[in-house]
């Protein structure tokens, strides 16, 4: 997958199913052992009525119109950022981090689990640092994790 035919662009309507399916195959490669909170079409459904219409939602879309990562921002969040498992390594997650800086340039806050060392040193290496460790309590998967910060 060549890094110059993936687009960004915003999600829309009719992005979100494959959005979903992008976070569904993300996840299940990333965090095998994490236990999800809900089931495929309860994601789909949240996808559909609350990240794409709700969030700033954007998708990474590979030269054939396939949809291969998903960035979605709140206020000063970034609440999603997962890539198809295919589309790793290529500098498209470094490409999302840029576009979330540029479009929340007083700083952003982001969730990981724990578990997820590759996640973690992506966020450190992009400036990213811990202010907070919980014990997965407030999170559904009940999944220890922590907070990230970024400020310019």
């Amino acid at each position: 997958m060549d890094d110059d035919v993936i687009m960004l662009r915003r999600a829309g309507e009719p992005d979100a199913r494959a959005a979903a399916e992008v976070w569904l195959r993300s996840f299940a490669a990333a965090l095998p052992g994490v236990r999800r909170a809900h089931a495929d079409d309860e994601v789909r459904a949240w996808f559909a009525y609350v990240v794409v219409p709700e969030l700033e939602t954007w998708v990474a879309e590979a030269g054939g119109g396939e949809i291969v990562g998903v960035l979605a921002l709140s206020e000063g969040e970034l609440e999603q950022l997962y890539l198809a498992p295919e589309a790793r390594g290529q500098g498209l997650g470094d490409r999302f981090v840029a576009l979330a800086k540029e479009r929340r340039p007083a700083g952003l806050d982001l969730w990981t689990f724990q578990v997820n060392a590759p996640a973690r040193r992506f966020y450190e290496r992009h400036g990213f640092v811990v202010a907070e460790l919980t014990d997965g309590a407030r999170n559904e998967e009940k999944e220890p994790d922590l907070r990230y910060v970024w400020r310019p």
